[in-house]
């Protein structure tokens, strides 16, 4: 309360003044609104919880000019506490009772001596709050001598582990300055071999370079005896390839035209072409011999595995491999060098496993110059000439092999499958290729 209530020399004690508060709030729900005090109306209005804290000041300032508002919270606490407030009134105090609630009863039920009361109440809880802060300031007391045994105790802990390090560091400082000292006549040593070292590459220096101006000339002469040399050999190995190219060229027509007139003589003569044995006059169907076009058609799809391994299987097929067709098909992300590499690895290895002949051509009409290619064991690496692509080239290939050779050509171009078929080829779908590889 803002000011010194009837017969009391200062306000309420806080405490107090909190529960009377609390219990008008209480008492202000309950009451009509005709008897409502003007003042405290809006404040009715609020719920139970809000009432006492946001009403406080104007319910406080009620109760201590309005006697018949405080008699109505006077009239609640009586039938809440009724021996309480009839042991007041008799000027008795109960001794269990709460210095909070007998101050507080004494202050709305107005017995005689109530500030007394009032004031004994103040005294009790002054005092009890002492206690408590003494009690409290105490156990504060206690934690911190706790806390300065333990600070103690860490601090000589933590100058024990210094002491050590402190000896440590020296130890460690001594040794330092001792490889300091090794180190030292060590560079001055070091220095010393520099500055001879220094002197002898000047020297030698100087003696290579009067050796340098002597041997020049000689240098330039060697040169170019080794360049005319080189000339001379690789003039000398044009030749002798040009040379053995022709007799091989020579020999091969002579054996194809003996060939040739000794099957007309044959046929012309009606020879038999070996000799007659029992078993040859038993009337029977023959086997075909193996070839592309004996691999059913019909039976099998283009893209199904076992195509490509009976293929393999016939007896000295010539296997042609479209290059990039098959690689921008496979590994169209690496680069072509990468893709010539990892396709001709595979190829490799396939050629080892089946023994047939392997060509792989690629499309070099593009090139400036040769590829530098490492082709791998059993495997024959082509490019294109220039003018000319690999489909052209792929042609030439089939072409020249003779009539019933077996002959599969590995492309996804469909002008290049049905160019070979016309020619006796069987051609295959580049996956079927790289399948294979990829189960290898």
């Amino acid at each position: 309360m803002s000011s010194a209530g009837e017969g009391l020399s200062r306000p309420l004690p806080e405490q107090v003044r909190l529960h009377v508060v609390e219990l008008a709030a209480q008492v202000l729900g309950t009451m009509q609104a005709a008897t409502i005090p003007p003042p405290l109306k809006g404040i009715a209005k609020f719920e139970p919880r809000k009432r006492a804290r946001l009403g406080s000041a104007p319910i406080a300032a009620q109760l201590e000019t309005d006697k018949e508002f405080r008699e109505i919270v006077a009239e609640a606490l009586q039938e809440a506490w009724p021996e309480l407030v009839a042991s007041l009134e008799e000027g008795n105090v109960p001794p269990a009772a709460e210095p909070v609630l007998v101050a507080a009863a004494a202050y709305l039920t107005r017995p005689p001596g109530w500030p007394e009361l009032v004031e004994t109440a103040r005294a009790d809880l002054e005092q009890a709050a002492a206690a408590a802060e003494g009690s409290a300031q105490e156990q504060t007391v206690v934690r911190l001598r706790e806390q300065l045994a333990a600070q103690k105790l860490a601090a000589k802990e933590e100058a024990d582990r210094l002491r050590e390090q402190l000896k440590a560091s020296r130890a460690e400082v001594a040794d330092l300055r001792r490889r300091l000292h090794d180190a030292r006549e060590r560079g001055k040593a070091a220095e010393e071999r520099a500055a001879e070292l220094r002197v002898l590459e000047q020297e030698a220096r100087a003696a290579v370079t009067s050796a340098t101006s002597s041997t020049d000339s000689e240098l330039r002469k060697l040169r170019e005896r080794v360049t005319d040399a080189e000339r001379q050999l690789e003039a000398s190995r044009r030749a002798a390839r040009e040379g053995r190219s022709i007799e091989e060229a020579r020999v091969r027509v002579l054996l194809d035209t003996l060939q040739d007139a000794a099957a007309g003589l044959r046929s012309e003569l009606a020879l038999p072409v070996a000799i007659s044995k029992p078993a040859d006059s038993v009337s029977a169907v023959s086997p075909g011999r193996p070839s592309v076009r004996a691999v059913p058609a019909r039976a099998l799809a283009d893209d199904d595995p076992v195509l490509l391994d009976q293929l393999l299987a016939i007896p000295h097929l010539h296997l042609i491999v479209d290059g990039y067709n098959v690689t921008k098909t496979g590994y169209p992300s690496l680069t072509l060098i990468d893709q010539r590499s990892r396709l001709l690895t595979g190829l490799g290895g396939l050629a080892v496993q089946t023994r047939v002949e392997v060509t792989c051509a690629f499309d070099g009409a593009e090139l400036n110059g040769p590829v530098q290619v490492s082709a791998p064991r059993g495997v024959r690496v082509l490019f294109s000439a220039p003018g000319e692509i690999a489909d052209d080239l792929i042609r030439q290939l089939v072409r020249a092999e003779p009539p019933g050779r077996a002959v599969a050509v590995v492309s996804s171009d469909r002008e290049v499958a049905d160019s070979v078929r016309r020619m006796g080829a069987r051609p295959v779908p580049a996956t079927l290729l790289l399948r294979r590889l990829g189960r290898a």
